[in-house]
């Protein structure tokens, strides 16, 4: 067994996971219900959200590429926030993951069901999830390649769907639903750009975020990549074209080939459209690449869920068998646990088919949303930190410093509203209330009452290392006496 993660994530791996993590269960599935909810009008959405997830990351870029450590975020709270912020943003973000990984199954499930109608959707989620677990069990550069070729067959689709929608719409064509035509008059047409009103806008904000969610798991990768400062501000910095592309320009283009009034959400509304176009191989081939977006998906979420895990245990905040590494440099007791989770997935598939997406959805949102409102406040502490003590700038600085943090911020707290003012949304607060409050009694008797605070506590007088343009001398000789740079913390 060894005590350290392998760095063998490349640019390579890093930039097509960070694509990947854009084009996901939200775009390909989530979508639909968005549209349902604010019609054409989501498209503002995408962009006011996008914008929003962009300087979350940023803020998270910059704390990674100074303190490349495993555990990332987690880390950062504990280090700029205290212990027990630490504590609850690590297992929040691990809760949102486990989350996140039963509604990629679920969708999964769903999108075989176009395929094969009459097999339960449980089975298909049983059959999954131990591939993914035994592809985590090797090494990260497989889980890396793997990442790549998932990630190369969604952008490849995507950009060779819009190619074929837009040609659509130049040549002309009938949609075959009701009459219809493509065109992009189908955006105003049907109650107008925004047919439910400022209300519907603010609804969709509920699925559109998480649709972002998992992004963050870029800021995960620090610990394992190889060259941090170059690879983080690259994969960070795509986070807006990928956001246009992805997500406005692919959406602007289904819904003019389709009203948005008929998508359903019975299956992918890429697939559905296609269908409605008389395309049947379209609509197999797109379904196919749905399905490899899920896999790539919950591939992802065992891997930040456990390198995250792998952090907690590290500083104390989890039983100490999270942080024991293979000989491959995996944390494999993390992969069994998430394994176990998405077993959960399997008993919910069964007694709740017709619900389950949508309550998994938004209790997800809900712990996305937390673990970025604490990337923001771990970021605003550290740079109050920097000031205070004079230390030498960040390499990678977020922009419009503090406006943007602000902002962001509420805008956060905004969305939090919105999901417990929602009928159909509301429930994750009351999940996530229950669970912030488990933590925080979970801390109190198990983090202090067993004297595990510790590594945690060595933290705060030795704090992280830095990798900057100028290294921090007096951070480095705290934290990373005897290691070489970037080596994890604890």
């Amino acid at each position: 067994m060894h005590n350290a993660l392998n760095r063998g994530l490349n640019v390579r791996h890093i930039r097509f996971m960070a694509l990947g993590s854009a084009i996901g269960t939200g775009l390909f599935y989530g979508s639909a219900s968005a549209i349902q909810k604010a019609g054409p009008a989501v498209l503002l959405a995408y962009i006011i959200g996008g914008a929003a997830v962009f300087f979350v990351m940023r803020a998270l870029g910059e704390m990674a590429v100074r303190h490349p450590v495993s555990g990332s975020f987690g880390q950062y709270a504990s280090r700029y926030l205290g212990p027990l912020a630490g504590f609850v943003t690590g297992w929040t973000y691990v809760f949102e993951m486990a989350i996140v990984a039963i509604a990629d199954v679920t969708a999964f499930s769903i999108y075989m069901g176009f395929w094969f109608p009459a097999v339960p959707g449980w089975i298909w989620v049983l059959s999954i999830i131990f591939f993914l677990a035994a592809l985590n069990l090797l090494s990260v550069k497989v889980f890396g390649e793997m990442e790549f070729w998932f990630s190369l067959i969604k952008v490849v689709a995507i950009i060779a769907m819009i190619a074929g929608g837009v040609a659509i719409l130049v040549f002309g064509f009938s949609t075959g639903a009701e009459g219809s035509a493509a065109g992009l008059g189908n955006l105003t047409a049907h109650g107008g750009f925004m047919p439910n009103g400022f209300g519907g806008l603010l609804a969709a904000f509920a699925v559109v975020m998480f649709a972002f969610g998992g992004i963050e798991t870029i800021g995960v990768t620090a610990g394992e990549a190889a060259n941090p400062a170059t690879v983080i501000p690259q994969a960070v910095n795509t986070v807006p074209v990928r956001v246009l592309l992805f997500y406005v320009l692919t959406l602007g283009v289904l819904m003019s080939l389709s009203p948005w009034d008929q998508i359903t959400g019975a299956t992918s509304p890429f697939v559905q459209i296609f269908s409605t176009l008389g395309i049947p191989a379209a609509a197999h081939i797109l379904n196919a690449v749905v399905i490899t977006a899920a896999l790539s998906a919950v591939n992802s979420d065992i891997f930040g869920a456990g390198r995250i895990l792998f952090g907690l245990a590290q500083q104390g905040h989890a039983p100490a068998v999270f942080g024991r590494i293979s000989r491959t440099g995996v944390p494999w007791m993390t992969v069994v646990m998430m394994t176990g989770v998405l077993l959960v997935g399997v008993v919910l598939n069964a007694v709740l088919p017709e619900n389950v997406f949508l309550i998994i959805a938004s209790i997800a949102t809900f712990a996305t949303v937390w673990v970025w409102i604490m990337i923001l406040a771990s970021h605003v502490a550290m740079k109050r930190d920097i000031a205070r003590k004079g230390l030498a700038p960040s390499s990678f600085p977020i922009p419009f410093w503090p406006a943007t943090s602000i902002a962001t911020l509420a805008f956060m707290a905004l969305v939090l509203v919105i999901l417990g003012t929602d009928e159909h949304t509301s429930v994750a607060l009351w999940v996530g209330g229950v669970w912030l409050v488990l933590l925080v009694i979970a801390y109190k008797l198990w983090v202090r009452g067993e004297g595990l605070e510790r590594a945690v506590l060595a933290d705060e007088t030795a704090p992280l290392p830095v990798v900057s343009a100028a290294d921090d001398d007096a951070l480095v000789s705290g934290a990373s006496a005897g290691a070489p740079s970037g080596a994890s913390a604890g």
